[in-house]
């Protein structure tokens, strides 16, 4: 009887349960506007469907592709900002403006980098070292950075490190990395190659830059020693080198740091150098531990620049705040190590259960302005939502999850955890009156879920 049970459910879940978290201010007549916009960008026809009656996340949802669309989401974020014209009369928005009001803006070298953004578009490149066959959720906000750069005009380069991989970050490690195989780094870059082309395509449409993907082993597995030092060590000031954090904080401890990773800033700083040259590029982002290899880049292009006769343009570094929990912890790890964005490596489900239970209300709406694309507005109105005594508890968790799912995994992605998390909750069905004000079935029939009633035991 339970698995016929399980069964009907699956096939129900799989139409039923694609749903979104309704903002407060959406209106069905907004839905169905924004259809219309999507069936017109994206090529498809499904338009808002609106539920009623009681659901086990609520009383009413609302199944929409388009208002679930990441692309219009997005486009619905800077709507409402102010916005200038390029040279070429193409509508410009305020990045720094938009990453300073998400709480996405750590340092930026110099001010200069606002006004030049609000006048002119640039690409602009993030870094990704294969240190592993996937990213992680913490990886997650360069990506998201990436994009909102991309949203303003900006176009996104996103460096795969085969070559600084084989060499190793000293950044925020206590010890030395182990060295990978050749054949390991380059199944890890090819891995993590394929992720980032899924995920920054999603910024590919007609109004929007197309995404540019380079490896630095193409410049660097040819360039012979000798070369890269008479090229770039010259310029390189050895104090300024070991003045950096991630050089001075292993130096101070037990282990030390290798000529291998304390070389590693001059690598990355040529990157930036290179990138300058050959694609344009005017920015370099980062996390904040990256402050120090980041601001060699801009000095070396300053350096070799003004050697070689030309006067370089003027590049900026910014960096944006690592992923931590109010109490200050690096948030993103789970029990059984890293939260992984690819689904080999961990299932959407999986992924959707964390945020779910492990976000608390102290910090959901600091992650939904830096993990989502939601407008401003509509997570201000949820934090509102969220005082009142009619906010049913885990709503903005729930949010955030389906949000940062359909980002990564896409629509398929969500619904397979949304099925899983419907019979995960079926399985748990119990006849007692429950009347905790967490749980999703308050004054009714408790489920016993570990999602909103983790003290209570399934069918109890």
């Amino acid at each position: 009887m339970f698995k016929t049970s399980v069964a009907l459910m699956h096939g129900i879940a799989r139409w039923q349960h694609s749903a979104t978290v309704r903002l407060p201010g959406v209106t069905q007549s907004s839905l169905q506007s924004n259809c219309v916009d999507h069936t017109a960008a994206c090529g498809t026809s499904r338009k808002a469907i609106i539920l009623p009656g009681r659901s086990i996340f609520g009383k009413s949802r609302v199944i929409s592709p388009a208002s679930g669309c990441s692309h219009h989401v997005a486009a619905a974020a800077v709507s409402n900002l102010e916005v200038t014209k390029d040279s070429t009369g193409k509508p410009v928005h305020n990045i720094v403006k938009i990453l300073r009001d998400r709480g996405l803006l750590q340092e930026v070298s110099s001010p200069d980098l606002e006004k030049l953004a609000t006048h002119t578009t640039f690409p602009v490149y993030c870094g990704f070292d294969p240190t592993a066959d996937s990213l992680h959720l913490g990886n997650l906000l360069g990506i998201v950075v990436l994009r909102w750069f991309a949203i303003c005009g900006h176009t996104p380069v996103a460096l795969l490190g085969g070559a600084t991989g084989r060499v190793g970050d000293p950044s925020g490690k206590s010890a030395e990395r182990p060295i990978l195989s050749e054949e390991h780094i380059e199944h890890n870059v090819q891995s993590i190659q394929t992720l980032l082309e899924r995920l920054l395509a999603q910024s590919s449409h007609n109004d929007m830059p197309t995404p540019i993907f380079l490896n630095n082993l193409d410049w660097f597995g040819a360039m012979p020693l000798l070369t890269f030092l008479r090229q770039v060590g010259k310029y390189a000031r050895v104090g300024s080198m070991l003045a950096k954090d991630s050089v001075r904080s292993r130096m101070d401890s037990e282990s030390g740091i290798s000529y291998t990773e304390f070389t590693y800033q001059l690598l990355q700083g040529y990157d930036f150098v290179h990138l300058q040259r050959e694609h344009g590029c005017r920015v370099q982002i980062g996390g904040s531990d990256q402050w120090g290899n980041i601001t060699a880049g801009t000095d070396l292009i300053r350096r070799l620049g003004s050697q070689d006769g030309r006067e370089p343009p003027q590049c900026f570094g910014l960096t944006f705040p690592l992923l931590t929990s109010s109490d200050g912890k690096k948030w993103g790890k789970s029990e059984g190590g890293a939260l992984w964005l690819s689904a080999e490596k961990l299932s959407p489900f999986k992924l959707y259960q964390y945020l779910l239970k492990n976000t608390t209300d102290q910090d959901v709406i600091r992650y939904l302005k830096v993990l989502t694309f939601l407008p401003l507005d509509k997570i201000d109105a949820l934090q509102t939502d969220m005082q009142q005594q009619t906010y049913r508890p885990n709503t903005a968790q729930r949010l955030l999850a389906e949000e940062v799912i359909r980002f990564v995994h896409g629509e398929e992605g969500l619904s397979a955890a949304l099925s899983a998390t419907e019979m995960y909750v079926l399985a748990g069905t119990s006849t007692r009156s429950c009347n905790s004000p967490r749980c999703c079935h308050f004054g009714g029939h408790c489920r016993g879920c570990a999602l909103c009633c983790p003290g209570q035991r399934p069918g109890g």
